[in-house]
């Protein structure tokens, strides 16, 4: 079992970490996933994917920042480098709500699992510019598109200065790693309750996102001994639509009824706390 982070508060066994992800593309590039579920002719650029997904950054984020405000709640928003170069106002925004603003890749067509070591570490520097230029502050979380890193991945993070990496399935709660460039945490990321694969993949309703969470959390106490980071994701132009974000509210509420063994808190405070722990 992996040492808890600093401050776990006593008696509680399961902190619910709140994400979203604030995706964009290429230019020319479409999501490969969509609500269209007939696929174009090859060599089609699919410009109803494309409006589809501009939705997070220009109405999904503002949303998002809204119910987050009312539930009183801090998250992690993990932005694609793009939309920091283009829209740094919005990121700005985001900052000053009080969230922490992490690192997605430039754009989701990038995912460093097919670049060469070098190409990979271009791609991150020019993230690191423009959203430290945006926001102001350092970056220091990453979870790459599809979370699928790298070899080389959690090495180049901790080179330049990266606090946690978050493409890690392998555990239930954080641990602090020695890579050859330095120590980083290894923030463990969890799937069943994530808008984009339950909705958009799997054509689930919204409610799912709810009761999913909702079964988990009340029937946390029957797990014996089990103690776990558990993950609620969104992303912008999936759940910051009305639907969705209902669900999100309902979901934080549900968490919060749950206070003497569930807590909410974020992969940036994780990550922190796990490193002074450690």
């Amino acid at each position: 079992m992996h040492k808890l982070p600093r401050n776990w508060p006593e008696g509680r066994s399961l902190a619910v970490t709140v994400s979203v992800m604030l995706e964009a593309w290429g230019d020319g590039v479409a999501p490969g996933i969509g609500p269209m579920g007939n696929p174009l002719k090859a060599g089609v650029l699919d410009l109803q994917a494309r409006s589809w997904a501009a939705y997070g950054p220009r109405t999904g984020t503002w949303r998002l920042l809204d119910v987050l405000a009312a539930a009183k709640v801090r998250a992690v928003f993990y932005v694609s480098g793009i939309i920091a170069e283009r829209e740094p106002a919005l990121l700005k925004a985001i900052v000053e709500a009080g969230h922490e603003v992490a690192g997605h890749s430039w754009s989701q067509d990038i995912v460093p699992a097919t670049q060469s070591r070098e190409d990979e570490a271009a791609d991150l520097q020019r993230c690191i510019s423009a959203t430290t230029q945006a926001t102001g502050k350092p970056l220091l979380g990453w979870i790459s598109p599809r979370c699928t890193p790298s070899a080389s991945t959690t090495e180049l993070l901790a080179d330049s200065g990266f606090t946690w990496h978050g493409d890690f399935f392998d555990a239930d709660l954080p641990r602090v790693i020695e890579t050859a460039k330095g120590r980083i945490v290894a923030m463990p990321f969890s799937m069943e309750v994530n808008d984009l694969p339950l909705t958009i993949r799997y054509g689930n309703a919204p409610e799912a996102f709810m009761q999913i969470l909702e079964r988990t959390v009340t029937q946390w106490p029957t797990l014996p001994a089990s103690t776990a980071c558990m993950d609620i994701t969104v992303h912008a132009h999936i759940f910051g639509r009305p639907a969705g974000a209902i669900e999100l509210a309902k979901s934080l509420e549900i968490v919060r009824r749950c206070s003497d063994w569930a807590w909410l808190t974020d992969h940036a405070q994780l990550a922190r706390d796990s490193l002074e722990g450690a």
